[in-house]
């Protein structure tokens, strides 16, 4: 058996043990402590938000940032359909309903006018939408300024998922900086890791404060452990905060390499007929999180799906680009503004292994075994 290539395997920067050795001899392995609050400190540097919150997951970020901004039980949530489920799964949890916005073209991120018409359907329903899950995609940023022109304008506050963003930028501002509330991811295969693990980042303190509050149990001051509302253990591992400080501290490596695999691939394979590879705005830069790419099978020859079942024979692994909330089974029925280029992406949509640790071989292995199927 061929040697196995993940889509994107962690990438260990060597200094990880130095920094989790030092939670040891302090022996501050629990939630809190100086791991944590460096770790936080450092990403209020890369973000450029005020104040962050590490976090035991992205989705964690996400169900808090619904809670501090008051989202309850029968409320209206406009959010991007082209996404990960653990940008919108807290909503099913909490009771309350999504209401989905297609992507464009141009970015495979929200479609800003496809937004508005969103926001004048709800409201004009009578139902104001109480916030907006705004998805930067794939690694690249969406397009805020009309974003936030027409959120502002309807007074609603903008939760940013910068999940698979971390590292990019949009018109030379860092992703994570634009939401009311904005959340991170350090799972396994992101750009960087802290094996799992996540952010809340905001420049309000009230919502921040709250954030604390639910994410250590609710726990009001008293001598004894007192409730006056459900809370969760929600934060992160003093040692997973200490990892993460040695990841952070390549970021800008990271991204650099990504790109650079992104770049060979297209140079590669962005010549054969019906292959398209997902655009970079004008607006920004993206991190080029997974090298993600389109295939026109009455082009191509091949489908997508045909195309990831040849490089899973040879021990490759690729996935599809994700299947939009409107149609998955657990969000059947609720309301959407558009549908047809995530239904597209996703049919046609292939992301090829990507992480910064892929040696050139292994980035050649892939290419040729594309390349062929073309030529078949």
């Amino acid at each position: 058996m061929a040697e196995r290539i993940f889509l994107s395997a962690p990438h260990l920067t060597g200094g990880e043990m130095g920094y989790i050795q030092q939670a040891f001899d302090d022996n501050w392995i629990g939630p809190l402590g100086p791991h944590v609050e460096a770790f936080e400190a450092q990403l209020v540097d890369i973000v450029g938000k005020k104040r962050a919150v590490a976090l035991s997951s992205g989705t964690s970020a996400i169900h808090l940032a619904l809670r501090t901004l008051g989202v309850e039980r029968g409320d209206l949530v406009l959010a991007s359909s082209f996404t990960f489920v653990g940008s919108v799964a807290p909503l099913r949890d909490m009771g309350a309903e999504p209401w989905f916005v297609d992507s464009n073209e141009e970015t495979w991120n929200m479609d800003p006018e496809l937004l508005a018409d969103a926001v004048d359907q709800a409201v004009a329903q009578g139902r104001k939408p109480k916030a907006a899950i705004v998805v930067d995609i794939v690694g690249q940023c969406a397009d805020y300024d009309p974003i936030l022109e027409i959120c502002n304008a309807a007074g609603i506050p903008i939760i940013e998922d910068a999940a698979e963003a971390l590292g990019a930028t949009y018109k030379g501002h860092p992703a994570g900086s634009f939401g009311k509330v904005s959340i991170l991811s350090f799972n396994g295969n992101k750009i960087l890791t802290t094996s799992t693990g996540g952010a809340f980042l905001s420049d309000e303190d009230d919502l921040v404060d709250e954030a604390f509050f639910l994410a250590t149990q609710a726990r009001d001051p008293a001598p004894h452990y007192e409730h006056s509302t459900t809370g969760y253990n929600y934060r992160m591992s003093s040692l997973l905060a200490a990892f993460g400080r040695a990841q952070l501290e390549s970021l800008e490596e990271r991204v650099e390499i990504r790109r650079a695999i992104f770049e060979r691939y297209e140079a590669a394979l962005g010549g054969l007929a019906g292959i398209s590879f997902m655009p970079e705005a004008g607006f920004g830069r993206s991190n080029r999180w997974l090298t993600a790419l389109t295939i026109d099978p009455a082009e191509f020859g091949r489908s997508a799906s045909d195309v990831m079942g040849v490089l899973a024979e040879h021990n490759i692994e690729s996935r599809p680009v994700w299947k939009p909330m409107h149609m998955q089974p657990v969000f059947a029925g609720a309301p959407r503004t558009g549908g047809a280029v995530s239904e597209r992406l996703f049919a046609q949509g292939l992301c090829l292994p990507s992480g910064s640790a892929l040696r050139p071989d292994q980035q050649d292995r892939v290419i040729e075994l594309v390349a062929e199927l073309a030529l078949a």
